[in-house]
């Protein structure tokens, strides 16, 4: 039974080392939420090993809520994945990310800036009316006798 015992423990420690290494490496967000799913697993199986070994059923509680966080984290992150980015596969450098920033930032500002030219446009098509409804009103009070 040691040996059963040694060799699932040395199979369960490497599983999860080669699944923490993946995760490290990626390159998506998939291979990610993969390698999450396999080191959970892995940690169920080695927390069920040693409740096998002990002969202790009080960890079955512990069991149930790591296979809960195992699948609600690998469900949250397959739900957002698939809208992933083709160029979210790698990791982006400072540069690009400040570029990307400045991008945003540029993009808002003419955002906000044609939304000011056109309530101007507006206030002056308003005014423009404002001011012919009042030469039409001057000039039928002109008419009248």
């Amino acid at each position: 039974m040691i040996y059963a015992v040694i060799v699932a423990a040395a199979l369960l420690a490497g599983a999860a080392i080669l699944a923490l290494i993946r995760a490290e490496k990626g390159p998506s967000m998939l291979d990610r939420t993969v390698a999450f799913d396999v080191f959970t697993t892995t940690l169920v199986a080695a927390v069920a090993l040693e409740a096998a070994w002990s002969r202790r059923t009080d960890t079955l509680v512990l069991l149930v809520v790591l296979s809960l966080v195992g699948f609600v984290g690998s469900v949250t992150i397959s739900r957002f994945a698939a809208i992933e980015p083709e160029d979210a596969a790698r990791v982006r450098t400072r540069e690009e990310v400040e570029a990307e920033r400045l991008a945003e930032r540029a993009a808002e500002e003419a955002a906000v800036e044609a939304e000011q030219a056109r309530r101007e446009a507006l206030r002056a098509e308003a005014a423009r009316a404002a001011e012919e409804a009042a030469q039409a009103s001057d000039s039928s009070e002109e008419e009248r006798p």
